[in-house]
């Protein structure tokens, strides 16, 4: 696991998985059965930074690498519930990620940073009653008059197409020019002439599905993303990130699955022994956990690719192939191993059942992606990127940390009373820091270990060993030790930059025991 995670993605995994525990888990049954899962939640998953992961700082993103993208996808898709795990993916790697990759700026102020804030869902409307896969086929029709593009047409199997805000619209803006008069619209779900439908589905219940119609919509040009007649072309970009994500969630549904499985076969009895003991269902078993392992870290591998800008098409497809086909048949079996309790909705073996056929659907169905494969393979068919990746390495740390430091390194010419100066607001802006951490520590539980802040030079030593915290400005050794620039420090304690967004930007360093790390939530 550590070749594709460190103790920084480790950190953010178990921050993530404390979150949905405490906010999601104890709901899930509850939207379930309201068929919504209300809005708050992802406005709470936004302050946190997790729906603008891959997105620049500048728009309120992360910017982090691909792989915390990964865990995200892995500890949603581990809730028992396709509904909630698709809402954010949806929005972050299906939608709005055209936004970012080929929008204007006009777009990304007024869209990007709604959605990656948490106020705002998205949603991407490609399908149409009469044309699925077959995208090139789509009848929705934008035709441009003035400063305004007038929309006519529908939309069906749209996610987030009922309670969302806005739907990234893939439309006919010259519908005699095939797939190059094909376009991407932003459409605001409330605007004049748009109408939806909620759907009824087997599974992913606390998702809202709808099918949109658009009667004589009136679209600002200043809607169009990228350029007009390009959106084929993006799509095609787009949909191997939308099938990797798949691909994710797929396998790291299956290990939930195996998980609640196993747990119920030491405990069920039959003919006077747990049912984990009979060779027939320890067998079956071992064969599902060894194809769930293979194909996880072949979809690792696949993330990889992506993480380092290759434009995959075959392996992405060959993972979203693979993956979503296991999760039919890892369902199936999960099922099995719980009897006739399968069968009754109180256990989630049956939402699993259920929540895991779409996945053969979405995204591109199992007999598309065997075509682009087939395609690949036989025919030595060749696909170009349309625009650069959206995923990026995180900066370098220490880039980070001269850019945070305001250092500019090819002035030389600063006079000794600047500096004097720059000194004098320093160590205002330490003390100033110093009586605030005093504050919150004091109305904080002891954190049970010492904690030391480092800030090149000036410290800050929180001594939560005993009944309470003591806070004080001496350089001791401590069980956890966090580097971080002053100016950011005070950016934590005012409220404007989150810890976990600090420590995945790599603005904040951890040596030392890591559990303590993730009590900094309590003192900033």
């Amino acid at each position: 696991m550590s070749y594709y995670f460190t103790e920084e993605h480790n950190l953010f995994r178990q921050g993530l998985r404390d979150f949905l525990d405490k906010e999601v888990m104890p709901n899930i049954d509850k939207w379930e059965e309201e068929q919504r899962t209300p809005k708050e939640i992802w406005k709470k998953m936004g302050d946190l930074g997790y729906m603008g992961l891959n997105y620049p700082e500048k728009y309120g993103g992360m910017d982090v690498d691909f792989f915390y993208s990964v865990i995200f996808a892995e500890e949603v898709s581990k809730c028992y519930s396709g509904g909630f795990a698709i809402a954010p993916m949806v929005t972050q790697y299906m939608s709005s990620t055209y936004i970012n990759k080929h929008g204007s700026e006009f777009l990304k102020e007024k869209y990007l940073t709604k959605t990656i804030s948490g106020d705002w869902v998205s949603a991407i409307g490609i399908s149409e009653p009469g044309a699925g896969s077959d995208v090139a086929n789509i009848q929705t029709k934008a035709i441009k008059e003035g400063d305004h593009y007038i929309v006519n047409g529908s939309k069906t199997f749209i996610t987030n197409g009922v309670y969302g805000d806005f739907i990234v619209t893939v439309v006919k803006t010259d519908p005699e020019a095939g797939i190059q008069g094909i376009s991407l619209l932003i459409i605001d779900r409330q605007a004049e002439g748009v109408s939806a439908t909620k759907l009824k589905k087997l599974g992913w219940h606390s998702s809202d599905t709808a099918e949109l119609h658009f009667d004589n919509v009136k679209v600002p040009a200043e809607n169009l993303i990228g350029k007009e007649g390009e959106g084929f072309f993006y799509l095609m970009g787009g949909l191997q990130v939308e099938r990797l994500v798949g691909a994710v969630m797929a396998y790291a549904g299956c290990e939930a699955g195996l998980n609640y499985a196993l747990q119920y076969m030491s405990e069920r009895e039959a003919f006077g022994r747990p049912i984990n003991r009979f060779q027939v269902l320890r067998h079956r078993v071992a064969q599902l956990a060894s194809e769930i392992e293979a194909i996880k870290y072949f979809v690792y591998h696949c993330c990889r690719l992506e993480n380092d800008g290759v434009y995959a098409v075959k392996e992405c497809s060959m993972a979203k192939l693979l993956a979503s086909e296991l999760a039919d048949k890892a369902s199936y079996q999960c099922l099995q191993f719980f009897g006739g309790y399968g069968f009754m909705e109180e256990y989630k073996a049956a939402r699993m059942f259920r929540d895991s056929r779409v996945g053969t659907i979405g995204g591109g169905t199992s007999e598309i992606m065997r075509e682009i494969i087939a395609k690949m393979v036989i025919d030595d068919k060749k696909y170009k990127a349309a625009g650069a990746s959206s995923f990026k390495a995180a900066t370098p740390a220490k880039a980070m940390a001269a850019h945070s430091n305001g250092v500019n390194h090819n002035n030389k010419n600063n006079s000794l009373t600047q500096s004097n100066n720059l000194k004098t607001e320093s160590n205002m802006s330490f003390e100033s820091t110093l009586e605030t951490m005093k504050e919150r520590a004091a109305n904080a539980s002891a954190l049970g270990s010492t904690l030391k802040f480092d800030l090149d030079g000036q410290h800050i030593y929180i001594d939560g060993s005993g009944d309470e915290n003591v806070v004080s400005d001496e350089d001791k050794e401590a069980d956890c030790t966090v580097k971080v620039a002053l100016e950011d420090l005070e950016q934590m304690v005012a409220g404007d930059l989150n810890p976990m967004g600090a420590f995945m930007s790599g603005k904040l360093k951890v040596d030392g025991d890591m559990g303590v790390a993730m009590k900094l939530q309590s003192l900033v």
